[in-house]
């Protein structure tokens, strides 16, 4: 598809000619201004609420196992069930309406998280249970609510990033201020956080615009927005899959406008039996692989084995970091990293990123050039671990909601719902994988570090 350099969506570079920036703000002021912003709040606050439980079990995961069970177990028990509901559920769900996904979505969490906060200490297994409950309602909320973007333009992909990305920052700061500062200690917190659900019925039936939702089953099973079925049940022709005050969301996206691929794709509704089969669907997550799937897989498998095997070797003397004991480095390498996301995740009104290789193969770089630092102890200080790290999170938010909204600009419309949803899977994959790294990385590279005369890894567990 060939992109013309006024739609290219970057950011202009400083001293480009000022009728480049005058172009960039009329368009910024445009995408502003057409975003509704019912919109906006309830697909922020999906995004917030949907991986703030994730979030929140990975900081109290110290207290949920004990010293004697490895912190990987708990990330695993975390994700792999998402990863296990992104692999096969958009094969189905979309015969599920979002009114009756988005409750059930909900229940699973509430229910998860009370399991984790009731049952006793020493129940393990029913705490994992618990935890596996809140990682199939964050794996299936995450693949329905990104497919529901697809109704509703680009800035509710950009809120639902955004929103990810804080849940991030909110998830470990709620988890210090409920245990910490209002002392409800482990189980008190939990409790509290299984009422956050609640937030995302409420965005959905309460904030977010009913019009962009009452949709019509097209033949291929897939909801639409804003058309009519005609009496003998064929759709009509003239529907749009999103709203006309939203199709302006696009103008700093390169390629067609969401509006304008609907109209394309009207005639070809006689092929929605197909489209809407097993098979059809199967080719299409394999023409997703290369160009999406691929590059966001690599970034979560580099940024997790960093994030849980490789930063909590990363330990300098204390005189020489601003810490007062060795236990700080880890906690806050992962503010920096969490802080990096949310940036970038919040990014796409304003910088687009077309290449999804490049930031990927970036982070690869950093996993290595991280690894290496642990065995060699060649970087002088922290604060450039401190900017490595930051830049870490920068580049992994970037390559997930930029391949998103890669997704929207230019996958044909009638398909574009299950890539959204087929296409996550690829995070929570790499996340696995990176688990099982990470726990082998951290004990080799902490072996190594004793062997050759630095036992800040030790002291930690001492500690």
């Amino acid at each position: 598809m060939n992109r013309s350099p006024s739609s290219s969506g970057l950011l202009p570079l400083p001293g480009a000619p000022s009728s480049s920036w005058a172009l960039y703000r009329a368009r910024l002021s445009t995408l502003f201004h057409s975003a509704d912003t019912s919109v906006l709040i309830a697909f922020w606050l999906f995004g917030l609420i949907n991986n703030v439980l994730y979030v929140l079990i990975l900081s109290a995961a110290q207290d949920l196992v004990g010293s004697s069970i490895p912190k990987g177990v708990v990330l695993l028990a975390d994700v792999a069930p998402s990863f296990a509901t992104k692999l096969v559920a958009p094969y189905f769900i979309h015969r599920v309406p979002y009114a009756v996904r988005i409750p059930v979505f909900a229940a699973l969490s509430s229910a998860g998280m009370l399991l984790v906060a009731l049952s006793p200490s020493s129940s393990i297994g029913v705490k994992m249970l618990g935890v596996v409950l809140a990682s199939l309602s964050s794996g299936g909320g995450e693949l329905s609510f990104l497919g529901l973007t697809h109704y509703y333009g680009h800035m509710s992909l950009a809120a639902w990033g955004s929103g990810t990305g804080g849940a991030g920052l909110a998830g470990a700061g709620l988890y210090v201020v409920l245990t910490s500062w209002l002392g409800l200690g482990v189980r008190g917190s939990l409790l509290a956080a299984a009422v956050l659900p609640g937030v995302m019925l409420a965005a959905f039936f309460g904030v977010l615009p009913k019009a962009g939702l009452e949709s019509k089953r097209g033949k291929g099973g897939y909801e639409r927005v804003g058309g009519a079925e005609g009496e003998d049940g064929g759709d009509e022709e003239d529907f749009e899959d999103v709203p006309r005050s939203m199709a302006s969301s696009s103008l700093l996206a390169p390629g067609p406008s969401v509006a304008a691929t609907a109209y394309r794709s009207a005639p070809h509704q006689h092929h929605t039996k197909e489209s809407s089969s097993l098979w059809a669907n199967l080719r299409r997550a394999r023409a997703l692989f290369l160009p999406y799937m691929l590059p966001l897989l690599l970034v979560y498998v580099a940024e997790y084995t960093i994030n849980q095997g490789v930063s909590p070797t990363l330990l300098f003397p204390l005189q020489h970091s601003p810490f007062s004991e060795f236990r700080a480095f880890y906690p806050f390498y992962g503010f920096l990293y969490q802080l990096g996301v949310f940036i970038s995740r919040s990014s796409t009104p304003f910088v687009r990123i077309h290449h999804l290789y490049l930031p990927s193969l970036l982070q690869v770089a950093n996993l290595v050039l991280l690894t290496l630092h642990a065995l060699f102890n060649f970087l002088p200080s922290v604060y450039l671990v401190f900017i490595v790290i930051f830049w870490e999170g920068l580049l992994g938010g970037a390559v997930y909601v930029n391949t998103f909204a890669e997704i929207m600009e230019n996958v044909p419309v009638d398909e574009r719902e299950f890539s959204l949803g087929a296409t996550s899977v690829s995070d929570s994959g790499g996340i696995c994988i990176a688990s099982f790294l990470g726990m082998a990385m951290e004990v080799w590279l902490c072996r190594w570090q004793v062997e050759h005369g630095r036992d800040y890894c030790r002291r930690i567990e001492a500690s």
